[in-house]
């Protein structure tokens, strides 16, 4: 690694070993990575060439979801589990255009977004970040930041962003996922993207996504592709919108989307549910 590339990472941030939120900041052509990172992506891009479109399918969804929520459903506060780093088309800049003074809370534990996602949002009273991990969810529900903007008698939005399939089974994402919604109050919408693995529905698929999950465990050391049982799994309990579990790209897709079919098209689905 270069010298001044390394004089150049803000305090604290490891640029030696390659960062979930870095990788995919570079699939979205971002600036905001390191070699460490673009080498990581390089390996990714070997297996599925078109990981920058499953990249942008999901901030697509994202985007679509946060309107859908803000503007229909009434959500007037957003919890963002794994934000990443801030690119265009951020949650609280969707949620408050469609309904001003939404408040918005993002969640991360790596410190470059912690860094970027600080000085974004120093001079907005209804949006912060905080530093938590999700592997600890009463650590972010009782976070001072989090009950300062979060009413928890009032909906709020749930966003688990491509974030559940970085958590290993040892790592129970299922209990952790049941334990934020069981705080939740009724009227509460929870929305996740998750890698998937379709298995003999679409055999080449099936294949890529093993190739996939074994280069995210050697580099990143984690990433798992969970089949649609295991994804439906989270929803346990809530009540499924429509169209349900699907592609990124199909779920209530709007004008100007760009994301398309490619062979990651089927890896990688999302779905929104409202707590009864």
């Amino acid at each position: 690694m270069a010298e001044s590339e390394q004089e150049h990472a803000p305090y604290g941030v490891d640029t030696t070993k390659p960062s979930v939120s870095r990788v995919y900041d570079y699939m979205l052509g971002g600036k905001d990575n390191y070699e460490v990172d673009r080498h990581m992506a390089r390996l990714a891009l070997e297996v599925a060439p078109d990981a920058p479109e499953a990249a942008q399918a999901n901030r697509e969804f994202l985007a679509r979801v946060v309107r859908f929520l803000a503007a229909q459903a009434g959500i007037r506060q957003f919890l963002d589990i794994g934000s990443g780093l801030p690119t265009q088309g951020n949650v609280h800049e969707i949620a408050q255009s469609a309904a001003t003074a939404t408040r918005v809370v993002y969640v991360d534990h790596d410190p470059i977004v912690l860094v970027h996602g600080r000085a974004l949002l120093a001079v907005d009273d209804d949006t912060t970040i905080v530093a938590a991990d999700l592997r600890n969810p009463a650590a972010i529900l009782d976070h001072p930041d989090v009950r300062r903007l979060i009413d928890f008698g009032e909906p709020v939005g749930l966003l688990m962003f491509a974030i559940l399939h970085h958590l290993t089974d040892a790592e129970d994402p299922g209990g952790i996922t049941a334990e934020m919604v069981r705080r939740l109050p009724s009227g509460s919408h929870l929305a996740i993207s998750h890698f998937h693995n379709p298995g003999s529905a679409h055999p080449e698929v099936s294949r890529q996504a093993f190739a996939a999950e074994k280069i995210f465990n050697e580099t990143l050391g984690t990433g798992r592709w969970r089949t649609r049982e295991e994804i439906l799994g989270y929803f346990d309990g809530l009540e499924m919108l429509e169209p349900g579990l699907v592609p990124l790209p199909e779920w209530r897709p709007e004008p100007g989307d760009k994301a398309g079919p490619g062979i990651t098209y089927h890896t990688f689905v999302g779905a929104v549910a409202r707590k009864p």
